[in-house]
């Protein structure tokens, strides 16, 4: 795969057999951002479980102390008084049963998280099919099944964010911008890696914090050393 050259030389200031403690890797995130745009931040870990088996799924969620630097649109499915409460809270849209045909017919996907009511899950359970591929089914976990709407909708804007492994066994979250400071950064990093240690299955065994990689949208990946946070 050819690389541009503002990316080649951005990569010369990473070497990538180090394994780098959280300081200089923020350092290094932020020297290697040479995009036109703000680039977001993200950290992939690779944990040491499977996630195939329930009792090793690791899932959860998290305020960022900083927010992620994106502004996030909200979908909740609510009926009754907490319609209102979901919009005095600042919910971009709150609906019911008549978004369904919408979402599933017309394809509308205008929204970033979905936060339901448990006693609108009946509903949201005929979404499964479009919303679970996407990542976008709420769940009692992540606090995106919740009667507290107002709460929800709140620590999503404030910058909360989701966690859960992927396929590989990976977590990629964004951490931040790169306009960030490197203390913000660093503050939002380590929020984030004291959840995913403190989500540690009982049953895991061996390494848990098997690799930890940061990089910004368009650059280099920076090796953390995980024995430095374990």
């Amino acid at each position: 795969m050819k690389r541009g050259k503002k990316y080649t030389e951005a990569a010369k200031l990473v070497d990538r057999a180090t394994q780098y403690d959280v300081a200089e890797a923020i350092d290094l995130v932020k020297k290697t951002a040479v995009a036109k745009f703000d680039e977001t931040v993200e950290a992939h870990i690779r944990l040491g479980v499977d996630g195939r088996h329930a009792d090793q799924q690791v899932r959860g969620a998290v305020v960022l102390p900083h927010g992620t630097g994106k502004s996030v649109r909200v979908l909740v499915f609510a009926k009754g008084d907490k319609v209102s409460e979901a919009e005095t809270a600042g919910a971009d849209y709150v609906g019911g049963e008549e978004l369904i045909p919408k979402i599933q017919n017309e394809g509308w996907f205008e929204f970033d998280v979905v936060v339901a009511t448990p006693d609108m899950m009946g509903v949201v359970g005929r979404l499964g099919r479009v919303l679970g591929p996407k990542g976008l089914m709420p769940n009692p976990k992540a606090g995106t099944v919740t009667m507290d709407v107002a709460k929800a909708v709140n620590d999503i804007k404030a910058g909360k964010i989701e966690y859960r492994l992927d396929k590989a066994n990976i977590i990629h979250c964004p951490v931040g911008k790169t306009s960030f400071t490197e203390e913000q950064l660093t503050d939002n990093f380590n929020t984030l890696m004291d959840a995913i240690i403190k989500a540690k299955p009982a049953s895991a065994k061996g390494t848990y914090l098997k690799s930890i990689t940061i990089a910004n949208t368009m650059g280099p990946g920076i090796k953390i050393n995980p024995l430095k946070l374990a």
